[in-house]
């Protein structure tokens, strides 16, 4: 095939309520496939915002990240809201996370500055029971949140912030990846972040972020945020009093506001969780799928699950966010 032949069509199976889902027979190597297929398997990401590529026979973290790499430009990840265990430069586990609590739908990164454009994901080891990664469009879901939510939230955006300390959530270095303040520093100046070190020695930021982002190729806005997922009223309420008692509810580990400094309350993010599940597709995980989403038009979650579940993941292709859509960077100390 020469680089400017059309990319060959591939049978994806399209069905209400389920991801789009590429059914293969492989015997060979797989990343040799994905790198055959790899401007095949792109347009139909680009077509779908997601896709759901099953029968590669992924085994092992070594032919996820030569597969991986045969996709796109993998990045290392900065900014991290919860450990992961670090297989390769640029390949992960997934978050460490509850795995009785869900993930709320989001979309990775979404409050940094440089932000992957693609998520990977492949399944070694599916959860007994639970544990889907759930996919939303999130331009249906803007249309579908109520209207004064979404016109305030496009005037003032969206602040983040986290408290920084030894216990709970990602460490300095699994965030930023160094524990020495200068570098630290250097990069919250970079980022626009507002940070503060505390008399314990812990970090607070602030970085006010918009909502609302227009895809760079397709031209439509899209609810493209991690508001709801980092709110204190989406964690379990037990959970919630006892870090609240613990930490005080000014430093908890992280929590959003408007961009106003507003606080959002329960009833907001019970509207976001509702809208993100009315339009939310799923399909259990079997060992070796891989999964390939648009990270700037598809949000993405994690079901509860019961079990060991191993996934493998990637970020790749990253883009400066102020180049795309954010208008709401600039935050008074």
């Amino acid at each position: 095939m020469t680089p400017s032949s059309p990319a060959p069509l591939l049978d994806v199976d399209v069905r209400p309520g389920k991801p789009p889902l590429l059914n293969v027979e492989l015997l060979g190597d797989p990343a040799r496939w994905v790198a055959e297929h790899r401007q095949a398997l792109r347009a139909a990401l680009a077509e779908q915002g997601a896709l759901l590529v099953r029968g590669l026979g992924l085994c092992d973290v070594a032919q996820v990240e030569a597969v991986f790499r045969g996709l796109g430009d993998l990045v290392i990840e900065r900014e991290a809201f919860a450990p992961r265990r670090c297989h390769a430069p640029g390949v992960y586990s997934s978050s460490q996370w509850p795995p009785a609590q869900p993930m709320c739908l989001h979309h990775e990164l979404s409050y940094a500055l440089e932000c992957p454009s693609l998520l990977l994901l492949v399944c070694l080891t599916p959860a007994t029971a639970g544990g889907a990664t759930p996919l939303a469009d999130s331009s249906a879901v803007l249309r579908a949140l109520p209207r004064d939510l979404v016109d305030h939230f496009d005037r003032v955006g969206w602040v983040l912030t986290r408290n920084y300390n030894d216990e709970i959530g990602a460490s300095l270095a699994d965030s930023f990846g160094t524990d020495d303040p200068a570098a630290v520093e250097r990069y919250c100046l970079a980022n626009a972040i507002v940070y503060e070190w505390l008399p314990d020695g812990g970090l607070r930021t602030r970085q006010r972020r918009s909502a609302i982002f227009t895809h760079p190729l397709r031209g439509l806005r899209s609810w493209f945020n991690q508001i709801a997922f980092l709110n204190e009223w989406t964690l379990d309420p037990e959970v919630r009093e006892y870090m609240v008692d613990v930490y005080g509810a000014d430093h908890l580990p992280f929590n959003t506001c408007f961009g106003d400094g507003e606080p959002i309350g329960p009833d907001v993010v019970h509207v976001i969780h509702r809208v993100y599940e009315e339009h939310a597709v799923r399909e259990p995980w079997q060992a070796g799928d891989l999964m390939l989403v648009d990270n700037l038009r598809t949000a993405h979650g994690r079901d509860p699950f019961v079990g060991t579940r191993e996934l493998v993941v990637a970020m790749a292709d990253a883009g400066r966010l102020a180049a795309w859509s954010a208008k709401h960077m600039a935050l008074a100390t």
